[in-house]
């Protein structure tokens, strides 16, 4: 079943949108318009008929179908039975095929591809050429000689364990049952029997995907969500079900209703200084995402890779100390460094099973120096912890001040924890500004990158993992690019496709 909002939500979404700046209709379809690009009305979303919406709001008939034909004209409303129409992003591209068609779109001297959205940009790319600023990846160096120290010690280890066939599709027993440890001392109680080793999250989220989902299941996601999960359910030909996010956190009321509605057969959640926004969902939250999930039998799957980052000392309780049937991922990438491709799954003993089980048809386990390794670094998590994140809040507080300085139209909000800043820009740009970046030295991901069908082409991420001094470079180059994109505005109508880029 398709997405579709009654009068009272969609009501609750516009806000006070009638300022008296203009002709009703008009300003009701520019709002409108707004939370489809920035994603928070997700696309094939059913409007409220015309009667239900003027009731709710208090307007005539006849503004509201004004504001529904304003909107199909431009692209950003089907026609629908009757006077509910869906939600979707037009050919912003006027070289695009939806004007010329495609030959005489390469005539006029555009691509002839027209607006193609997240997925021109969702093929894997390479790291940076060198003197390119790579602000496409969130992630930090090695935490230097920790790092180094474990795998010494894992060298030392290694002699023993090389009788056996070195096979182990759940992983080595010292790193499951030290990953245990570390859930335990959260509160969540966890045995080594729970825990299953993987290269990563990405290969976590695969392997999870792979046992629980058929092609066509629905899977419910946040909306802007990490671009390498939105890529592995597709991969898995699941279709994902996006629920925006409320103004300064997560929209209960909206995951509950597609809940309930969609009944999807998972539900990839990243609670934890969510990527791209930083948010941190609050435990009153959680309580009840648990329980609308369980209601609607949907399997969470909870992405825990950022945990850590907590840079504001934020308490949460892991989203599995609500429930025993929630799937929790974690990863070392991001607290340690992401060459140690080392991640987990945390879940019952029975799921555990037959996640193991999945695996096993594409692989047979991981590499055994590097789980030794990641052993030592995490039961020595909190050693390093403490000096990574006082760097993380220097350089947090270092590109803020650059963006306010440098760019202040752009909207900074505060992250609580991870990596990165999700800044909301004062016109739809992002693609643009990221094609024309590589040409002031800088390489970004554009914000559709981080939904989908081409929504948030009014955000950027911005990750603050670089030191100071190349912060400082970077929102420099940033403000050339926002400089030659405010010169020749038209440019965000032509620069339509952005650069394949690898994304952390």
């Amino acid at each position: 079943m398709a997405p579709s909002l009654n009068a009272a939500a969609f009501s609750r979404l516009l806000g006070p949108w009638n300022r008296g700046a203009g002709p009703a209709y008009r300003e009701l379809a520019d709002v409108v318009r707004l939370l489809i690009l920035d994603g928070r009305v997700p696309l094939d979303t059913a409007l409220p008929s015309e009667r239900a919406l003027s009731a709710a709001l208090g307007v005539s008939r006849t503004t509201v179908t004004a504001a529904y034909t304003s909107l199909r004209e431009q692209g950003f409303l089907s026609s629908g039975q009757g006077s509910r129409g869906r939600t979707r992003i037009p050919d912003l591209n006027p070289f695009g095929p939806a004007i010329f068609g495609p030959a005489k779109a390469k005539e006029a001297g555009g691509t002839g591809q027209g607006w193609t959205g997240a997925g021109a940009m969702s093929a894997p790319g390479l790291a940076a050429p060198e003197g390119i600023l790579d602000l496409a990846y969130s992630a930090l160096p090695a935490s230097g000689e920790l790092v180094h120290r474990a795998f010494a010690a894992a060298l030392t280890e290694l002699p023993a364990l090389l009788p056996g066939f070195g096979y182990d599709a759940i992983g080595l027993l010292p790193l499951r049952q030290a990953i245990a440890d570390r859930y335990t001392a959260a509160g969540v109680p966890t045995h080594a029997g729970q825990v299953m080793v993987t290269s990563g999250a990405q290969h976590a989220l695969t392997i999870v995907l792979r046992t629980l989902a058929d092609r066509q299941d629905r899977v419910l996601v946040e909306h802007p969500s990490y671009p390498n999960a939105l890529d592995a359910i597709r991969a898995a030909r699941c279709r994902p079900v996006p629920v925006a996010f409320a103004h300064g956190g997560w929209d209960l009321p909206a995951l509950e209703t597609a809940l309930a509605q969609q009944r999807p057969k998972l539900a990839y959640m990243v609670p934890d200084f969510h990527n791209p926004t930083g948010m941190a969902m609050p435990d009153s939250q959680r309580r009840r995402l648990v329980r609308a999930a369980a209601a609607a039998g949907t399997v969470l799957v909870a992405d825990e890779t950022l945990r850590e980052l907590n840079l504001d000392g934020v308490g949460t309780t892991p989203l599995a100390g609500f429930s025993p049937h929630v799937v929790t991922i974690g990863s070392l990438s991001k607290s340690h460094w992401g060459g140690l491709r080392t991640g987990w799954i945390r879940a019952s003993e029975a799921m555990i099973g037959r996640l193991a089980a999945a695996r096993t048809t594409v692989d047979l386990g991981g590499p055994v120096m590097e789980q030794l390794a990641a052993a030592h670094l995490v039961r020595a998590l909190d050693e390093p912890l403490p000096a990574r994140l006082a760097v993380l809040r220097t350089n947090r507080a270092a590109l803020l001040e650059l963006l306010r300085g440098h760019l202040p139209d752009w909207q900074t909000p505060v992250p609580a924890g991870g990596l990165s800043v999700w800044c909301r820009l004062p016109a739809p740009s992002s693609t643009a500004l990221t094609v024309l970046a590589p040409e002031f030295g800088i390489r970004l991901a554009a914000g559709p990158r981080f939904g989908i069908g081409g929504a948030f082409e009014r955000f950027l991420r911005v990750p603050f993992t670089l030191p100071p001094e190349q912060l400082e470079t970077a929102v420099l180059a940033l403000r050339a690019a926002q400089d030659k994109l405010n010169a020749a505005p038209q440019l965000r109508r032509t620069l339509t496709t952005a650069p394949a880029v690898a994304i952390a």
